[in-house]
């Protein structure tokens, strides 16, 4: 009796350490860099009604929860065009598929951060659009009693079809790029930089948001440099994102969030993701409820696990001249 308690009791055990393993497996797939693996498919029924130079594709992971899609941008073709746009309602706000009734862009986005206690929605960061500088760069914030200067990290698109991903300030109509942020950390606000660090930037539309993901090729989140402690935004949420593969290729990234199906990356995990698409430059945009992809006229996630969207002030329209 007691060698069969015995074999029984090890048999339990054997079995517990097999659960506890595979659900360390799972949990592990975004927590490890080594074994962040996403299997990115082609979404053929979208794809075959696109312009030629913008691709949508689509990744489910169940064991770690996630539904994902990135769309990738041949932004150095003549005919393709990527605009940063606003609402034009009277309470600048408007869900990305109504932006696309407007407009009939084949990709829509989200965009930059915004007020939502504001009647009309105020942007959060820095908005200029056809050289029109619509709201200056963010140049300070405060944590507690402490004042923090910052650049935080834009995205801009030239004539040229030259895409940047740069931390920026402005001064008056000016945007200016720098070559690096201010050494921000809790508690520790960093001293402003000289201003031979930043060069002019001339780009047509400039979209801010942050922190930077990406920058030179290597992941490095500049969570503390442009102030983002003491927020939610490195948490688990639904995300948007933009990058910059090496061959120029503009890359528009959705993950959906806070749903059975789905939970939301962090950071580090948002970083990952746009490393392993090629990703040389990032940065993150405006999360949670408002995160929506429409791709001609379809949306494609659930955002924040519903079928409603919330109205956003920017977003990034991918236009196509053919």
């Amino acid at each position: 009796m007691y060698i069969r308690k015995m074999f029984r009791r090890s048999i339990y055990l054997i079995i517990l350490g097999l659960i506890l393993i595979s659900c360390d497996t799972r949990n592990s797939n975004f927590g490890n860099s080594n074994r962040f693996i996403l299997n990115w498919t082609p979404i053929d029924s979208l794809n075959q009604n696109l312009p030629e130079g913008i691709e949508v594709f689509q990744a489910i992971h169940i064991g770690s929860n996630l539904r994902a899609w990135y769309v990738k941008v041949k932004e150095s073709r003549p005919d393709i065009e990527t605009r940063v746009i606003v609402s034009t309602d009277s309470d600048r706000r408007e869900s990305v598929s109504q932006l696309w009734e407007r407009l009939k862009a084949p990709i829509i986005i989200n965009g930059g951060y915004f007020r939502t206690d504001l009647n009309p929605a105020k942007h959060v960061g820095l908005l200029k659009i056809d050289n029109e500088l619509i709201q200056p760069a963010t140049p300070s914030v405060l944590r507690g009693e402490q004042r923090f200067f910052l650049h935080r990290s834009a995205i801009g698109f030239g004539e040229d079809d030259n895409i940047r991903i740069e931390w920026v300030s402005s001064v008056a109509d000016s945007v200016y790029r720098w070559e690096k942020a201010i050494d921000n950390i809790p508690d520790q606000p960093g001293a402003k930089q000289d201003t031979s660090y930043r060069k002019l930037w001339l780009a047509r539309d400039i979209l801010g948001g942050g922190p930077q993901l990406i920058r030179d090729n290597k992941i490095d989140i500049s969570i503390n440099e442009e102030v983002f402690f003491g927020t939610s935004i490195p948490m688990v949420h639904p995300r948007t994102a933009a990058g910059i593969t090496l061959d120029g290729d503009l890359i528009l990234l959705l993950i959906d969030g806070r749903q059975l199906i789905s939970r939301g990356v962090d950071l580090s995990e948002l970083a990952r993701i746009l490393y392993d698409l090629g990703c040389r430059d990032a940065l993150n945009l405006d999360g949670g409820g408002s995160s929506s992809l429409v791709v001609n006229g379809i949306l494609l996630n659930r955002p924040a696990g519903t079928t409603t969207e919330r109205e956003v002030m920017s977003a990034l329209a991918v236009f196509s001249k053919k």
